[in-house]
């Protein structure tokens, strides 16, 4: 029974206790805060309502009233270097690198922030250099993922797949895609120079890396075609529709001029229709229709296209369709006809590009590294309208 009264009186007490504390930490938070610049508050104010001039003013007062302050100097760097004013950006944190009392902590921070401001300037070997030098250090995932970058830029591909394995190895998420797109280059390159016999190795690489790479698929084709294996190229081709069914569309060319150079161009037609049925694409059509009139006449390639209009409506479908009926129609209605394949076609040419899913960025031509974003593999294999109608 004493123990329990003992605990009711000290109830008292332990909340006296816990309001002194509290009201000891609002002194002290209101005492630090009265000690702060009112320009830093500005400053701040300034950058919630991305007013950055005027942020970047605020905060020179405040450096030169604390010139020891080593966070205000992070973040006018950053403001400086985000306006695309890298010299000063690169002043400030050389200034920063400079200070014998900076602690360790941040001097690893000023030579990343050093290093991305080198980076926004394009100077690239200062950025490699300083990026580098923070590579066993607690900044070594970012400074990776900024060497990655700058070896993509600079096509330096070998130092590009090893940065990225060893990224990939830190624990900093899969990089397969992106490990199996440098090989491919250096195999693009290899077949470029018309060295096949290099070009394999490299793509096998690829393909281990990440088996379901369509691009070093198609390429592992382009060698064996160059070595003049016409039947073991559309082996390979064929195994695109494994991979990806809509990228069936990329290799349809090569798998129609294969079948050609052997003899065999209804075998080609015949396949190419089979993908139509899985994966109606404008690009396929084009192809079919075009190997269609030469086997079989302009009667069948009208059949073709029409019953895919029907199947996708789409102005490229229409395009092609009004193409094939002006192949054979009437001197009375060519003319007709024709303005109205032109007209069609004018606006067909705003609607046939891909699209980067990432980014937006649009092109004529198909990519596998968006020129926009520099992100790989985000160009889906089918062209906007398709995409659109498809949605």
């Amino acid at each position: 029974m004493d123990f329990e009264l003992w605990w009711l009186l000290g109830i008292p007490v332990f909340f006296a206790l816990g309001w002194i504390a509290a009201r000891v930490d609002i002194h002290q938070l209101v005492s630090e805060s009265r000690s702060l610049p009112r320009n830093y508050f500005k400053g701040l104010n300034f950058l919630l309502n991305e007013q950055h001039d005027k942020a970047i003013d605020a905060f020179i007062e405040v450096v030169k009233l604390d010139p020891e302050s080593a966070d205000m100097h992070f973040a006018l760097g950053n403001l400086f270097r985000r306006r695309g004013e890298t010299e000063r950006a690169i002043r400030v944190h050389q200034n920063l690198l400079a200070r014998p009392d900076l602690p360790l902590e941040q001097q690893g921070h000023a030579a990343y922030e050093l290093g991305m401001d080198y980076l926004k300037a394009g100077l690239l070997d200062r950025a490699e250099e300083t990026f580098n030098s923070l590579v066993d250090t607690q900044y070594a995932a970012q400074a990776r993922r900024a060497l990655l970058e700058i070896y993509q830029r600079e096509k330096e591909w070998p130092r590009a797949i090893e940065a990225a394995v060893g990224l990939q190895e830190s624990g900093a998420g899969a990089r397969q895609k992106e490990i199996a797109q440098f090989y491919c280059e250096l195999a693009h390159d290899a077949l470029v120079h018309m060295k096949p016999d290099e070009a394999m190795p490299l793509l096998e690489k690829a393909l281990q890396t990440d088996r379901k790479s369509v691009r070093a698929t198609i390429l592992t084709g382009d060698v064996l075609l160059a070595r003049g294996d016409v039947e073991g190229a559309l082996t390979t081709w064929r195994r695109v529709e494994q991979q990806s069914v809509p990228h069936v569309a990329l290799v349809a060319q090569r798998l129609m001029d294969g079948y050609t150079k052997l003899g065999r161009p209804q075998e080609g037609v015949n396949l190419l229709r089979s993908y139509l049925e899985e994966a109606s694409s404008i690009d396929l059509i084009e192809v079919v229709f075009k190997a269609v009139i030469e086997l079989d006449g302009v009667e069948a390639a009208k059949q073709l296209v029409s019953a895919e209009l029907r199947r996708t409506p789409t102005l490229l479908g229409l395009d092609k369709l009004l193409e094939a009926r002006m192949m054979d129609a009437p001197a009375a209605i060519w003319s007709e006809l024709s303005m109205v394949k032109n007209l069609v076609h004018g606006y067909t040419q705003k609607l046939a590009r891909y699209q980067c899913s990432h980014c937006g960025f649009k092109a004529r031509q198909f990519y596998w590294h968006c020129p926009g974003c520099n992100k790989w593999e985000t160009y889906p294999p089918r062209r906007t309208e398709e995409l659109n109608v498809m949605n």
